[in-house]
C-alpha cells in the first residue's frame, strides 16, 4: 500500500508530465487533467485491483474507462507511471503515428485502454456493459468510470443510468469530475444541471460526494465507495475538484479547458510541482 505522501508526490508528477505533454505539442486539454490527477493516482496507484499484464477482457480484474476522453494526458500519464507502457512514450502525446492520440483509442493497442473515447456520453453504457458482464460471469471485480459534469448534458448518460438502477448494477462507481465548468464556461450558465446529487438519487442510485483535490478524502471516498458496491445499487462519486488544480494561474477559470500553456507559463507550472519520479 502507498502512503498518502507518496500518492502525493505521484500526483505531483503526473501534473508535471500533463503540462510538459500539452505545451510540447501547443495542443490537449491541461484544465480537467490537472484537476483529475489526484483521482486517476488514487485510482491506479492505491484502490483498483489491476495487472500491467493487460488484456482486453480484463477479467479477474477491476476496470476503468474514461468517459470524458479530451483529458488522455492524465490518464497516459497514470497508465505510464503505474508501468502499463514506457514512461518516455509520453514525449510522443498527439504526435504523428503515436498511440497516445488526443482522445484514447484503441486501434494501436495501447495498454490499458479498452474503448475509444471523448464522444461525450458514451463511456457510462460502455461501462455498465462491462460490468454487466462481469455479473454474468462470476466475476467479483469492479468497473469505474469518469465522467465531466458538462458532459452530463448528454441523454445517453441518464438513460444509462437508468438502465444500471432498473438491473441493479451494483458492481459500478461512475465517479463525475464535479468542478462545475466546460469548454464554454460555467456549466450553470450554459445548462445547469440542478440537483445533481438528488437527481442520481431519484434515478436510483447510491450517492456520494468527495474532494477529489485531497489526496486524503480521494482515497477515503474511493474506499468508501468500493464498500458501498454489491447492495443493489450502482454506486456515483460527486468529486469537487478545480479545473486546474496545482497551478495557480490555471485555476478559477475555463480558459484551460483545451489550450496549452507557453513555454513561459510551462516554467511557471513546474516551479509549483515537484519532480518525484523523474521527469520523461
Amino acid at each position: 500500500m502507498a502512503s498518502i505522501q507518496e500518492l502525493e508526490n505521484t500526483a505531483s508528477q503526473v501534473r508535471r508530465d500533463i503540462v510538459r505533454m500539452v505545451n510540447a505539442v501547443n495542443s490537449g486539454h491541461p484544465g480537467g487533467s490537472l484537476g483529475c490527477a489526484d483521482y486517476f493516482t488514487a485510482l491506479y496507484f492505491e484502490i483498483m485491483e489491476h495487472s500491467t499484464n493487460f488484456s482486453m477482457d480484463g477479467k479477474n480484474e477491476d476496470l476503468c474507462f474514461l468517459s470524458n476522453g479530451h483529458i488522455s494526458p492524465v490518464w497516459y500519464s497514470v497508465l505510464a507511471r503505474s508501468g502499463y507502457f514506457p514512461v518516455k512514450e509520453l514525449s510522443t502525446f498527439r504526435k504523428i503515428d503515436s498511440r497516445l492520440q488526443g482522445h484514447p483509442t484503441t486501434h494501436e493497442d495501447l495498454p490499458g485502454i479498452r474503448i475509444a473515447s471523448g464522444s461525450l456520453g458514451q463511456g457510462m453504457s460502455a461501462a455498465i456493459g462491462a460490468a454487466t458482464a462481469k455479473k454474468m460471469n462470476g466475476d467479483n471485480k469492479i468497473v469505474y468510470c469518469l465522467h465531466g459534469d458538462g458532459e452530463l448534458q448528454e441523454g445517453q448518460i441518464w438513460e444509462a443510468a437508468m438502465f444500471a438502477a432498473h438491473n441493479k448494477v451494483d458492481n459500478l462507481i461512475a465517479t463525475i469530475d464535479w468542478n462545475r465548468r466546460q469548454i464554454d464556461g460555467d456549466v450553470d450558465d450554459v445548462l445547469s444541471l440542478g440537483d445533481l446529487k438528488g437527481k442520481f438519487e431519484a434515478f436510483g442510485w447510491d450517492v456520494m460526494v468527495m474532494d477529489g483535490n485531497n489526496m486524503s478524502s480521494t482515497v477515503d471516498g474511493l474506499k468508501d465507495a468500493k464498500a458501498r458496491c454489491g447492495n443493489g445499487k450502482p454506486v456515483c462519486i460527486l468529486m469537487k475538484t478545480e479545473m486546474g488544480a496545482g497551478v495557480d494561474f490555471m485555476m478559477g477559470s475555463h480558459k484551460w479547458h483545451g489550450v496549452a500553456p507557453n513555454d513561459e507559463q510551462l516554467a511557471d507550472a513546474l516551479g509549483q510541482l515537484n519532480e518525484t519520479l523523474g521527469d520523461y
